[in-house]
């Protein structure tokens, strides 16, 4: 089961043509949502002002290779590793992150590149495909029942939904229920058609909503992170006073809050 591509089974009812149609819509719903958002919210626009501000005001030229450098360290830190989170948001983060990168580029290969069981695709690919939807699900509601901080924090209950919670709940649910889809179709399962549908319905939400959402935060947070590290090392930092060398210490030690 792990080792068998589930679309190239699913092109025995639907054709590859129809498959790739429906992944080609998502991408242009992403991009779409995206430019919609930047534009709606003025993002694009307060991102430049800001830049140009820094600059105006900063102590020092931040030179190209300097630059390149801050861009690499954004990278390294701030996207790839998410340092700058605690540990279980890190860890939980970067399960999710990395899982739902190798959930979709195996989605997109294996529809695309491997449609039907005329051209098998590499047991690798399915059995990536596998384990990145296992480790959206493990990151993903690891989140949602033990992290969030309306519910660590402020004691609400997991099960209380708000729109800003669209964006992880759509996700959750598109691999969950893709993830069962996939099981039923490879047992023969009566259910299969169902889980398809109801899968097709939250992969459609979760690609559709973006302007509501938070998914297009991933393409935000790399820009502001560089913008930060820029106005650091051209000393305008924002208008924020610079770091004390040896700053006091006020009160206890820093402790996870705990429903206060």
């Amino acid at each position: 089961m792990f080792t068998s591509n589930p679309f190239a089974e699913l092109s025995a009812s639907i054709p590859p043509g129809v498959m790739q149609t429906y992944v080609v819509i998502m991408i242009l719903l992403v991009a779409g949502g995206t430019l919609y958002d930047i534009v709606h919210k003025k993002s694009a626009k307060y991102f430049f002002n800001n830049w140009r501000n820094a600059n105006n005001k900063g102590t020092r030229q931040v030179g190209g290779g300097e630059m390149v450098s801050l861009a690499v360290q954004t990278a390294v830190v701030d996207v790839l590793t998410t340092a700058e989170l605690d540990a279980r948001r890190r860890i939980a983060h970067l399960l999710t992150m990395y899982g739902f990168l190798a959930y979709i580029l195996t989605t997109v290969i294996m529809v695309f590149w491997y449609p039907t069981p005329n051209t098998p695709a590499p047991t690798i690919l399915p059995q990536l495909w596998y384990l990145g939807a296992l480790t959206v699900c493990l990151g993903g509601y690891w989140f949602w029942f033990f992290i969030r901080v309306d519910v660590t924090a402020e004691g609400n209950s997991p099960f209380r939904v708000v729109r800003a919670d669209l964006f992880i709940l759509s996700l959750l649910a598109s691999v969950t229920l893709g993830l069962v889809w996939a099981v039923l179709q490879a047992t023969g399962n009566s259910w299969t058609n169902v889980f398809f549908g109801l899968y097709l319905i939250a992969t459609t939400v979760l690609f559709g909503s973006i302007p509501w959402s938070k998914f297009s935060h991933m393409f935000f947070k790399p820009a502001a992170a560089f913008q930060k590290r820029v106005e650091n090392a051209n000393g305008s930092r924002s208008n924020l006073p610079a770091p004390a060398d040896k700053p006091e210490s006020f009160g206890s030690a820093r402790q996870q809050p705990r429903h206060y």
